[in-house]
């Protein structure tokens, strides 16, 4: 497969899996604190990818070991928190508008520190499909509703998640997809992690109950594919495409969110039938041009 279209199918599936982790994230929290599913979450990723760590120990990139913690702690430990925080006060709609953000701060943080180049014509893509974001989130009534402190941390998080993005390109893409996935969740945030989990009193409270085999389920299913596997996905789109074309994954995992809104009975107005068709037009818009680094 060549690296066009390698990349978009990376795309689609990734918008897939991410745009899942929505309702995952609420299902858990039903079970499980904020805390408790931001450590879990990440936990049962590094226990998972062990064995690949292990393996491949001697490939461990030493002489990129401060960035590999940055990329590590601001893409898959900060964010993996601050999402389940915010979601116990906000709507999924407003996590998936402050989330597709994600380009915006990529353009900001690549032009900043990394000397990342942008066009008009990508410019012009990210905003269709922002404002097409605007109107997926909005279009649902009474659920769009404005709280400050959660929107901060989505936004905290979405940086974080910039931040990560554009290390990785600049920094660590002479290491393969699947070792950076296992190196980053089973060497540098295990312990963390794990400390973390310790600290909320999961280990000493938890019972094996019907509730909790269920809430186990559902925190599983989003740390093996929604960040487990995606992060394996995610670091391969980065070596086949840009940062800001791997960060507009963030514009259409809204619209997987509606569909799952719908599964679970939500209804779907025609200005979120509009904004989804806005999404996709500014993709297409955006995707005959790349960002390039000087």
């Amino acid at each position: 497969m060549n690296a066009d279209r390698e990349k978009w199918v990376l795309l689609i599936l990734l918008s897939l899996i991410w745009g899942s982790s929505f309702i995952l994230i609420k299902k858990s929290l039903d079970h499980f604190s904020p805390y408790q599913v931001g450590a879990l979450r990440v936990l049962i990723a590094g226990i998972i990818l062990m064995p690949i760590a292990i393996s491949k120990y001697r490939l461990f990139p030493k002489r990129h070991l401060k960035w590999l913690i940055l990329a590590a702690f601001t893409g898959n430990f900060i964010p993996m928190f601050l999402f389940p925080i915010a979601e116990t006060e906000i709507s999924s709609s407003i996590a998936g508008i402050i989330n597709s953000m994600m380009p915006i701060f990529v353009i900001i943080v690549g032009t900043l520190f990394w000397k990342f180049e942008t066009t008009k014509r990508q410019m012009t893509g990210i905003f269709i499909s922002f404002t097409g974001v605007c109107m997926l989130a909005f279009g649902g009534g009474d659920d769009a509703k404005f709280k400050i402190f959660p929107i901060l941390l989505l936004l905290s998080a979405t940086l974080c998640y910039a931040i990560s993005t554009t290390t990785v390109k600049s920094k660590l893409m002479d290491v393969s997809s699947t070792v950076l996935s296992a190196f980053v969740f089973s060497f540098i945030l295990f312990l963390p992690s794990l400390v973390a989990l310790v600290s909320t009193g999961f280990v000493s409270n938890f019972t094996f109950s019907k509730e909790n085999m269920i809430g186990l389920m559902f925190v599983s299913l989003l740390s093996v594919f929604g960040t487990g596997l995606a992060m394996m996905m995610n670091y391969r789109l980065l070596k086949v495409s840009t940062p800001l074309f791997a960060s507009t994954v963030t514009l259409l995992m809204p619209i997987v969110a509606i569909i799952w809104g719908i599964l679970d009975g939500e209804k779907l107005t025609i200005l979120q039938f509009v904004g989804a068709s806005v999404i996709i037009a500014g993709l297409i818009f955006l995707r005959a041009k790349t960002v390039v680094q000087k």
